[in-house]
């Protein structure tokens, strides 16, 4: 989440700089390249919600298994060895059997039981596959493990369960799109205007203007969302709002934390214009749970 960068360099910072990347100037980015993957990724996205559900739910999958592998080398570079292959399949499980679980009438299974047995179950796997190694190292590989499941498939997995509640579609989008109107908002007012760095020592590009921007979007849509997608009055999307402004920030602020901690620019290069998956899944991860807690106590139908 670009939510309040300022251009500038780092200052004051005591934690080791990331590799410098290529300089694509006051943007930060290679913005042809950002622009039309987000293009593709929207249309699929929209095509996805209204004519075939479970495809999205096949991306949100994908891009969680994705991003818990970006995480996976990153931490094994550190001498951390996640069990990443039952991670992966608990994620598949997760992400899918949740919906499967809320789509079907009658309900044998509800969609929390299956998201619990399948996290529980999870858990125990990578506990288990780690045993053959031994001692040496068990508490850091273990620790690892728990933490891309709860960070990645478990955080995400609320994506899914807002899609396939009453009205799931609406939820999912208001929740998607404030989001992405604060991530916009915060880039655009940081890149122009942004002067007061909010935490130069985590994030030297995050800017209190940016943030000022990402509110300010956040808001606007999230109300718009609320009145005439969610049909609720308008100051439930005034809580929405700032709610998901405030935790994608706080979601951006934690994946550069584990950044600097880990050394690293980007999680990865897989998506172009933007670095890693997790690099564009930091704020929406955090903000899913949120999200779809505050839908469910106070948009009636959840």
């Amino acid at each position: 989440m670009a939510s309040s960068e300022t251009p500038g360099p780092a200052t004051g910072d005591a934690s080791p700089a990331a590799p410098a990347g290529r300089d694509h100037g006051r943007a930060g980015r290679n913005l042809p390249a950002a622009i039309g993957l987000g293009v593709v990724l929207g249309a699929y996205v929209v095509v996805s919600l209204i004519f075939f559900k479970p495809a999205f739910v096949l991306l949100v999958a994908v891009a969680l298994c994705m991003g818990s592998l970006e995480l996976y080398h990153a931490l094994q570079r550190h001498g951390m060895k996640a069990a990443i292959q039952p991670i992966i399949i608990g994620t598949m499980a997760i992400s899918i059997g949740s919906y499967l679980a809320g789509i079907q009438r009658p309900v044998v299974f509800s969609t929390t039981s299956v998201l619990l047995a399948a996290l529980a179950l999870t858990v125990l796997a990578a506990l288990i596959w780690r045993v053959p190694g031994g001692a040496n190292g068990y508490v850091g590989d273990t620790a690892a493990s728990l933490m891309i499941i709860g960070y990645v498939p478990m955080l995400g997995s609320f994506a899914a369960l807002m899609l396939a509640g009453e009205n799931g579609v609406s939820r999912l989008v208001t929740y998607m799109l404030v989001v992405v109107m604060s991530d916009t908002g915060g880039y655009v007012v940081g890149v122009l205007l942004g002067k007061h760095p909010m935490a130069p020592r985590i994030s030297p590009k995050k800017s209190w203007e940016g943030f000022a921007g990402s509110m300010l979007f956040g808001l606007v849509s999230a109300v718009a969302m609320t009145v005439l997608a969610l049909k609720q009055p308008f100051w439930v999307g005034i809580i929405l709002g700032v709610c998901l402004v405030g935790i994608g920030v706080m979601g951006d602020l934690i994946e550069s934390l584990i950044k600097r901690d880990l050394g690293i620019k980007d999680m990865s290069s897989v998506l172009p214009g933007h670095g890693g998956v997790m690099d564009r899944l930091d704020s929406l991860l955090v903000a899913a749970p949120v999200a779809w807690l505050i839908m469910y106590l106070l948009v009636p139908g959840g």
